[in-house]
Order: structure tokens, then C-alpha cells, then sequence
């Protein structure tokens, strides 16, 4: 029995918006998963950003090192809420060896319990309730509570382009489209105070580049503009030298760290956000980081962050992982064959197929076009070929619904979620399922 007058209008809120409208379906269909032997008609959730390619050689390395090590005492007592510094400086050295050409000072860092924490303390931190920030669309849909349900900021979805068939060389991000953006968010009565970029992007794959970069932050720090690169996906990079992909590129593009122009200019409106959710296939640990030079931001996140703080158990054993740089890039570049694999079996179907899809730099997706079996140019029809496809597949792909772009019929699906043989047990059915929907045009 439910009372409307027992929450608040926040809590009323809450319970009537579920965070993604895909969570239902993936609850089932995680409750039917595929198994070659024991459930040959087993479903494929694909939806959800997981990564599974190289967990048992994560998780034999953390085993033996929870054999092997003694814990530490000072994991049963409270510590910086931004994160005990021997593992910043675990980090640290991470970012430095891996992600960034530079050395990284631990002092720039913070952490809290996920991607989705950081996302929140940043906002909350940066921004007051009403502002505005701008995201190029289309883009990680749940941006929209991450930054709205506490920090009360809105999202502006920036139309960076109007076909998936522009995103071959990247996503093409113009400084004439942000000043546009900013013209009708202030004439709305808002202030556009954060832009948040994703490179590698989710869903499209795509990436900034170096020039780009740097000429969207200098405009940012022209007009007090808090820019927030996400490199969530920073290691998860696709070869796009392989022959067998490289013909999709317009331009060879490389991943450009963000961090290396942070370090360069020093400015307290540029930050970076990583998580060792996705690269390390790791969500369930619940690790966000924060990055800036900004001191009086990492002063604040930590004075606020005491119910954000990440276990320290949990630190612990990440901090010994990450500090066996010898494991840790034999782990990388294992787990980036696989993923390019993982690539090259998706990216193979939909050209047999000749569907159309986004070339990826990187990420643990494909964004592809399935506008020829829509019914309707509706979202009310893209959601009923998602339940289709899921109907008839058991292959569960990411609905459309609020990655924020006009074009009609765009679907995510996730590569790295199955090892290679079942991937393409997956990959078989799709091919099926299109071309039955093609048979009875």
C-alpha cells in the first residue's frame, strides 16, 4: 500500500522515474543468460556497459594477492575522504605509465564510490542548481540524473551533426555550435556552466582530438566554462591500423589523453573523470576518480565526500594491482586484443549485413543504424523494435531512449559483455533477425 503524501516531492520523484527504461528487460533477461551447454536459448543482454573479456585474469591476480598479502590495519579506520594517498599515488603512477605522457601529482586526485559519484560530487560542486551543462549528443543517457537528481543541474543536448555516416573522423565538435549554445541557454535564463566530452566516446566510439581539444578548452576558460573530459574508456582503444577495420576511417585519429593538456595549462576549469569500471572491467568495485589542478575543488571534495568515500579494503587490493606494473601492461594489452576481436566480430556482421554504424576509436560499444525496420520516425517506434529484436533474438541492445540525438533509429550495442564463441552465437541471430525483417518487406 503506497501513500503520495509519505515523500517528498524529490522522493515522489524518484520512485516514479526508474533510472534507465531498459532495467526491467535486462533483470530478465540476466535471469536467462546464454550458456552454450546448459542454455543454448539463452538470452544476450548487451545493453548495459559491462566488460567481461579479461575478468579471470584480474581476478586470479586479486586472489592471489588476498592469499598471499597480509591486510594492512589501517584499512579498519577512517581515511581521506578523497582517498587514502597510498592509493592516489597508486594511480597516479597508473595515469602516468598508461593513460598520460606526463607525471601526475596524487594531490590532483579524488576519489568516490563510482563514475556515477563522481559525475554527482563534480556537479554539486561546480555548478548551482539550474545551471546548464552541454553535452554532444548523442551521449550516456543516464548524464541526465547523474547531474540533475542532487546537483539539480539540467542537460543541454548539443547537435554536433545530423547523420552517423559524419562520425568517421570523429565527432565534429565546433566552437560556432557551442557559442550557439550558449546564446539560447542564457536567453532561456540559465548559465552554461559545465561541458562534458566522453573520448572514447558512449555510444558512437569517437574521440577529440588533440587540436580540438585544445581549442575547445581555451574557449572554455575564455568564457569561465567548467570542461570535463570523461575517459572512462581511455584504454579501451580499437586498433583502427588493423586492415581489416581501417578502411572505415576518414582520418587516422589517435587517442589523445585529455590529462596531457591539463597538465600544460593549469587551468581550475579543466577536470577529468575516469573510473576503472570499463578498462579493468571492474563496476561492482566502485572506483571514480577525479583529476584537476583546481585545489579549492579536490579542498571541497574532500570536505563533502565522507559519504562518497570508496572502502578501504577495496583500495587496498586495487592499489597492489596497480602497483605490479609488470601485470598491469600484460593485462592491458591482453584485454585490447580481445576487445579488438570482440570488434572485428560485430563490426564483420553489420558489413555483411550493410548495415550502417559508427567507425569506433574505442569503447566497449558499436553504434549502429536500424532505421530501415522502424514502422515510424517515433520514439514510441524505436522502442518497439528494441522489444523486438529482444522478442525474437534474445539479444538485448540499448533503446535509443535518452542518448539525446534527433536521427531516428540509432541502437548501442555492447561488444565486451561475451567471450568471442558466444559473441558470435549473438551475431548469428542478429544476422537472422535482419534478414527476416528484410524477407517480408
Amino acid at each position: 500500500m503506497s501513500n503520495s503524501n509519505s515523500l517528498s516531492q524529490k522522493g515522489k520523484a524518484a520512485s516514479e522515474n526508474p533510472m534507465r527504461i531498459d532495467l526491467e528487460v535486462y533483470f530478465d533477461a540476466m535471469d536467462n543468460i546464454y550458456h552454450d551447454k546448459d542454455n543454448p536459448s539463452g538470452t544476450f543482454p548487451m545493453n548495459v556497459a559491462e566488460n567481461q573479456l579479461c575478468w579471470e585474469m584480474l581476478k586470479e591476480k586479486m586472489q592471489e594477492i588476498s592469499s598471499k598479502k597480509e591486510i594492512p590495519d589501517w584499512v579498519t579506520s577512517y581515511g581521506d575522504p578523497a582517498g587514502v594517498l597510498s592509493f592516489r599515488e597508486a594511480i597516479a603512477g597508473y595515469y602516468s605509465d598508461f593513460l598520460m605522457n606526463h607525471t601526475v601529482d596524487p594531490e590532483t586526485l579524488g576519489l568516490s564510490v563510482g563514475a556515477t559519484s563522481v559525475i554527482e560530487m563534480t556537479a554539486f560542486l561546480l555548478a548551482d542548481p539550474g545551471d546548464t551543462a552541454v553535452i554532444p549528443a548523442p551521449s550516456y543517457p543516464v548524464y541526465t540524473g547523474d547531474i540533475g537528481v542532487f546537483p539539480g543541474v539540467k542537460r543541454y543536448d548539443l547537435q554536433t551533426h545530423s547523420d552517423i555516416g559524419e562520425l568517421k573522423d570523429g565527432i565534429p565538435l565546433q566552437i560556432s555550435q557551442l557559442e550557439n549554445a550558449k546564446k539560447e541557454i542564457e536567453e532561456s535564463g540559465s548559465r552554461f556552466r559545465m561541458l562534458i566530452l566522453t573520448s572514447p566516446d558512449n555510444p558512437t566510439g569517437g574521440i577529440y582530438s588533440k587540436e580540438q581539444q585544445e581549442e575547445v578548452a581555451d574557449w572554455c576558460i575564455a568564457n569561465h566554462i567548467h570542461l570535463i573530459v570523461n575517459e572512462i574508456y581511455g584504454l579501451s582503444l580499437i586498433d583502427t591500423e588493423d586492415p581489416v577495420v581501417s578502411a572505415d576511417y576518414g582520418k587516422q585519429l589517435k587517442f589523445y589523453s585529455f590529462g596531457n593538456l591539463m597538465n600544460q595549462k593549469k587551468s581550475p576549469y579543466l577536470h577529468h573523470w575516469y573510473s576503472f569500471s570499463k578498462d579493468l572491467g571492474i563496476s561492482g568495485f566502485r572506483i571514480g576518480v577525479v583529476h584537476t589542478y583546481n585545489e579549492e575543488f579536490i579542498q571541497a571534495y574532500r570536505n563533502v565526500g565522507l559519504s562518497h568515500g570508496v572502502s578501504n579494503h577495496t583500495q587496498w587490493l586495487l592499489e597492489e594491482v596497480l602497483n605490479d606494473q609488470a601485470f598491469m601492461k600484460n593485462y592491458i594489452e591482453t584485454y585490447q586484443k580481445a576487445l579488438n576481436q570482440s570488434y572485428k566480430i560485430v563490426r564483420g556482421t553489420l558489413q555483411k549485413l550493410e548495415l550502417r554504424y559508427s567507425p569506433s576509436y574505442g569503447s566497449l560499444f558499436i553504434w549502429m543504424d536500424l532505421s530501415e525496420f522502424l514502422k515510424a520516425k517515433t520514439e514510441q517506434a524505436e522502442n518497439e523494435l528494441w522489444l523486438k529484436v529482444y522478442e525474437e533474438t534474445k539479444i538485448l541492445l540499448t533503446p535509443s531512449n535518452g542518448f539525446g540525438h534527433k536521427q531516428k533509429g540509432l541502437y548501442r550495442l555492447v561488444i565486451s559483455s561475451f567471450k568471442h564463441a558466444d559473441l558470435r552465437v549473438a551475431m548469428d541471430r542478429f544476422s537472422k533477425f535482419v534478414l527476416q525483417q528484410r524477407a517480408e518487406k
